[in-house]
């Protein structure tokens, strides 16, 4: 049975944690979790052609991704965030501008991989620089109908602005963001009203097909034209949260492509992130006991 391919188009770097340097970016973590859980998890990004790129693609060849839409460029270090934890494992970003992330391009050999793609998993802080802007908006305009666009906001800083966002939600089907981005998004359109007055707001301005809303350790919500799904977090003992969200939307794409009911997927995708709250660093190794739900059905 074919894989199903699932892209993660945006930041690849490596988080600067206090207990050392791992591989993230929101994208490539998507692109992981997803492989992890029977997808053909592919990476479409830029590092630079130095020790740090050169040891990224080492470290995406080992875990079985496919590293050929990683441009390797001359002029543009790898990316690189300084993370710091805090007493609940909440991460604060510093992040480094003008690097390799920010000039993606786009790929001659890209015909292929967009035209079977069944997932795409974006963000507005990889569309902070003109170059990649342009080349995500371009790839979104390539991919097939049926390929399930998710636009994982990811406001990160200051790296947002409305075009990008405004465009962003005109072309997704899903839309993935946090309980701190959700009124930032509502001022920026001049949303007013309650939380589901915006997310109503949301779905139908945009024409959006499923909006999933996460609430740290409280809990997450997913929301469609018809439904409503509420579930609480689980408690576990948190390392960090680095990654966690994008467990959730890797999950959360998975299930649908395999057309689960809403219910299901978003209690795995509960699951999944939970658990890797409580590993350290974005790309943990998800256990059989989840990983085999995706390979038996």
């Amino acid at each position: 049975m074919n894989r199903p391919i699932v892209i993660g188009a945006g930041e690849l770097l490596w988080d600067m944690l206090p207990g050392g340097r791992e591989l993230g970016g929101a994208p490539a973590n998507f692109a992981w979790h997803a492989s992890q859980l029977g997808g053909q998890g592919t990476v479409y990004s830029a590092v630079g052609k130095d020790q740090l790129g050169n040891e990224i693609i080492d470290l995406l060849h080992k875990r079985r991704m496919d590293t050929r839409f990683i441009s390797q460029l001359e002029e543009y270090p790898t990316g690189r965030v300084d993370v710091l934890i805090d007493s609940s494992g909440v991460p604060e970003y510093t992040i480094q501008t003008d690097v390799a992330w920010d000039k993606i391009p786009l790929c001659n050999q890209r015909n292929e991989l967009v035209n079977q793609a069944s997932a795409f998993c974006f963000g507005a802080l990889a569309q902070r620089d003109s170059v990649s802007f342009h080349t995500i908006q371009s790839l979104l305009d390539e991919l097939p109908v049926s390929c399930l666009k998710i636009f994982d906001i990811n406001l990160r800083q200051t790296f947002y602005s409305k075009e990008v966002i405004n465009l962003s939600l005109q072309k997704c089907d899903i839309l993935k963001l946090n309980e701190d981005e959700l009124p930032v998004v509502a001022k920026i359109f001049g949303i007013e009203g309650d939380e589901t007055h915006i997310l109503d707001r949301l779905l139908n301005d945009f024409r959006i097909e499923m909006i999933a809303l996460t609430k740290g350790g409280a809990g997450s919500l997913i929301r469609t034209s018809s439904k409503r799904s509420w579930l609480e977090s689980p408690k576990v003992t948190v390392a960090d949260t680095v990654g966690a969200g994008d467990s959730f939307t890797a999950t959360l794409a998975m299930g649908l492509l395999k057309k689960w009911p809403v219910d299901k997927v978003h209690q795995l995708a509960v699951e999944v992130s939970a658990y890797v709250c409580t590993q350290k660093g974005a790309m943990p190794l998800l256990p059989e006991a989840i990983t085999k739900v995706f390979a038996e059905e």
